[in-house]
């Protein structure tokens, strides 16, 4: 029994989560998780519902009796390419599809938060709860901000939460300032000829280019701690020729990940490492190309958005882990500070417990309820939520 939810509350989200797990969608494809939390969370009543924003996303608002600000809650709707190797009852049906980051958990606790406000309507403001698309893509928050109808609900504040393996469970980490990094995907193509494999000669092989490439690579790591300098490029894919026997390759592809502390260095480590790239292609005779993708902006909790979801940690008691942030991984929420004074908190959920993006991992249902109350907590203070009678 919590402060805002009773044990029957709990369980029957717990059960929306594990439905919402068997049923994964990845980024851009999340049209049947979109109409679920519709259908979901129907009888909460919303003021307003806005749907397709930014893709497949949806907005629930809840208004106020008076005027107040605007506070935006975000989870995230979209799953990954993963094929889950669990034996739970709940597994994935969806094959090499499956919830391995906890945003099924995350929309758990978002839908708990709606529940309750459905029935405890803020005194003041609009809460707006955002289930964004493509979070794991990093197109999501730019679309969404990018849509005209978010202009209607636009923020002055915006809070998200993540759970995080390897933190004690229900232990928070938050402050203000830096909390994640800049990322970004780093295509590079390499076209040459190809030749019979008894006269190799004959053809322009990329093989010498990516070996030097990759050899390259890890004279563009600087740093260990998260502070200005930091980077870290590390390499994801590598693809090259044919699985044949008979036929020298003559094209490769190599993609790598892009890492800083700023969004705008990040741009000066690409250049650094095209530069690099070019000349080893020019030297072998290959025709050079490249892309960039998934641009993540480096997440910088405002202070006072910071120290609202302390002091919503703060009541529940929940225990602090202060030297966790910043870390390395990257989330597409840091944009939403463009807009508004946001925070991203993490919320341990078991040292123990596989690390997000692995096949084995799966959400603590524990957790239901610790963010939802976190996210109430926030609101509180800012809106004014109500308890329940007898809460």
């Amino acid at each position: 029994m919590t402060p805002y939810f009773g044990d029957a509350e709990i369980a029957h989200l717990r059960t929306w989560r594990h439905k919402l797990h068997q049923f994964p969608e990845i980024s851009g494809e999340e049209a049947g998780t979109a109409r679920e939390v519709v259908s979901f969370l129907a009888d909460t009543q919303p003021d307003q519902v806005v749907t397709g924003l930014g893709g497949h996303g949806v907005a629930l608002v809840y208004n106020g009796a008076e005027p107040g600000p605007t506070v935006l809650l975000r989870c995230e709707l979209d799953a990954l390419q993963i094929h889950e190797i669990s034996a739970l009852p709940y597994r994935s049906r969806i094959d090499g599809k499956a919830h391995m980051c906890g945003h099924d958990g995350h929309m758990a606790s978002m839908g708990a938060v709606a529940r309750y406000i459905g029935q405890q309507r803020p005194d003041r403001g609009r809460a707006v709860l955002l289930f964004q698309p493509a979070e794991e893509t990093a197109h999501g928050a730019e679309a969404v901000l990018a849509d005209p109808k978010f202009a209607e609900i636009t923020p002055d504040y915006a809070f998200a939460i993540h759970n995080m393996p390897g933190l004690p469970l229900a232990a928070v980490a938050v402050a203000p300032g830096q909390i994640t990094c800049a990322s970004m995907g780093l295509r590079i193509e390499l076209t040459g000829k190809t030749a019979h494999a008894s006269m190799p000669e004959t053809g322009i092989s990329p093989a010498t280019a990516v070996a030097r490439i990759i050899d390259a690579i890890k004279t563009f790591q600087a740093g260990d701690v998260i502070t200005q300098g930091f980077r870290r490029v590390a390499l994801t894919n590598v693809q090259m020729g044919k699985p044949v026997f008979g036929i020298t390759p003559g094209s490769a592809e190599i993609r790598m990940t892009l890492r800083t502390p700023e969004s705008d260095a990040i741009h000066a480590l690409l250049e650094d490492v095209l530069k690099m790239a070019r000349e080893v292609a020019e030297r072998e005779g290959l025709v050079f190309d490249h892309s960039t993708h998934n641009f993540f902006r480096a997440c910088i909790n405002d202070p006072e958005a910071a120290a609202a979801f302390d002091e919503a940690a703060t009541r529940m008691g929940l225990a602090r882990v202060d030297d966790y942030v910043p870390i390395r991984g990257a989330e597409d929420f840091g944009l939403f500070g463009s807009c508004s004074k946001s925070a991203l908190l993490f919320i341990g959920s078991g040292v123990e417990r596989p690390m997000v993006h692995n096949p084995d991992y799966d959400f603590p249902d524990e957790l239901i309820p610790v963010g939802a109350e976190l996210f109430l907590g926030v609101l509180d203070q800012f809106l004014g939520v109500p308890r329940k009678s007898g809460a």
